[in-house]
């Protein structure tokens, strides 16, 4: 089962993994695993971004009508 996070869960745990380059816990070992969580996170929440903006464009042309 997967787990359903909010745009701004994804968000703060972009942050983390981000964060995590750059703390004293980072090793060399771990940074392509590591980066490779963070860039799935980061298509994620574009795709999340996406669809609030098309539904942002719909509700714009309903206003306009």
């Amino acid at each position: 089962m997967t787990e359903n996070k909010s745009l701004n869960q994804k968000i703060a745990e972009l942050d983390e993994k981000t964060e995590w380059f750059y703390s004293e816990d980072f090793k060399l070992e771990e940074a392509p695993e590591k980066y490779k969580e963070a860039i799935a996170l980061a298509e994620d929440a574009k795709k999340d971004l996406e669809e609030l903006k098309n539904e942002i464009e719909v509700l714009a042309q309903d206003f306009t009508k």
